[in-house]
């Protein structure tokens, strides 16, 4: 059976349609020939992750993205992605976005749930996840530093304005005359310090030294000395004498012996009184009327009559 030209070339431009189509879709990340699942995930930023992205499960690649467009009108992202059907999850498992190097993309992966009766279909949506790249982490660690560096240069910048300020030429002769006066402190305690050289090298020192060593033997000789007293005897004798003073204490409260009797004896106490008094009377009696004492009669005159004095207490 012959076939005219124009079948020949019908024929021909089917399958050159054919295969067109067939590599539109194998570069679009659809193979025509396997029976691949489409799936979908919704994030607010891909940036970095590009159609015909690789979509790996614990690290092997099993699809790839197929598309990225907007989801709805407050700018979120839908990303439509194929993954072969010889693997089976969960439709609960995340679709996380990762990687983005200094030179490569970023990728998807799944990070794969196990659930009997919710494996993810054909047309199912995943929750989607983002995970911070290097250039993000980088960038991340990077953001303080500078800020700290610009920090420190506007400081640097403000110190020097201040030094600058402050060295005027008046503070500039200031600092200058402080410098050498500072210069002849420092030759001053040079001088000192040749000075306490020379007295701890010489002779009044080592005597120092000698008489301090001889009080220390005195004090180790005391130490030994005062070391061999018998301390046990000695407080011994010691709360003996105390006991006696108790006892004599005792002994005085309670009228016992002589001092104790004159100490609790009322009846002597109120005769010293009495007799304190008439002592009293007695030496101020003789003080005004000695005559009555003593009678001295010179050439036979007589003496007077006593008469009471005006200051007597009688």
């Amino acid at each position: 059976m012959k076939f005219t030209r124009e079948v020949k070339t019908g024929i021909l431009a089917l399958c050159a349609i054919a295969l067109m189509i067939f590599g539109y879709s194998f570069l679009k990340g659809k193979n025509l020939l396997e029976n691949d699942r489409t799936l979908y995930a919704v994030y607010d930023n891909v940036e970095g992750l590009i159609p015909s992205s690789p979509v790996t499960i614990n690290g092997m690649v099993v699809g790839q993205v197929t598309s990225i467009d907007f989801a709805d009108t407050e700018g979120n992202l839908v990303v439509e992605f194929n993954v072969g059907t010889d693997f089976s999850f969960s439709k609960n498992s995340q679709a996380k976005v990762y990687g983005g190097g200094l030179i490569g993309g970023k990728s998807l992966a799944i990070i794969p749930v196990y659930e009997a009766g919710l494996e993810a279909k054909d047309k199912d949506t995943l929750p989607g996840r983002i995970e911070a790249g290097l250039l993000e982490l980088v960038n991340e660690k990077l953001t303080p530093l500078q800020e700290k560096l610009e920090s420190a240069i506007t400081d640097a910048d403000t110190l020097l304005t201040s030094v600058n300020s402050v060295l005027n030429d008046d503070n500039t002769n200031n600092l200058n005359s402080i410098i050498r006066d500072l210069a002849v402190t420092v030759k001053g305690f040079k001088g000192a310090s040749i000075s306490l050289n020379q007295i701890l090298s010489g002779q009044k020192l080592n005597n120092t030294l000698g008489n301090l060593s001889k009080m220390s033997t005195n004090l180790t000789k005391f130490s030994d000395s005062l070391s061999q007293v018998n301390v046990g005897k000695l407080v011994k004798d010691l709360d003996g004498v105390l006991t006696n003073f108790d006892q004599i204490s005792k002994d005085l409260k309670v009228g016992k012996g002589t001092a104790g009797k004159l100490l609790s004896d009322d009846k002597l106490y109120d005769n010293l009184e009495r007799t304190s008094k008439e002592l009293e009377l007695l030496l101020q009696d003789l003080r005004l009327n000695p005559t009555r004492y003593v009678n001295v009669s010179v050439f036979g005159k007589k003496n007077k009559p006593y008469v009471k004095p005006a200051d007597s207490i009688n």
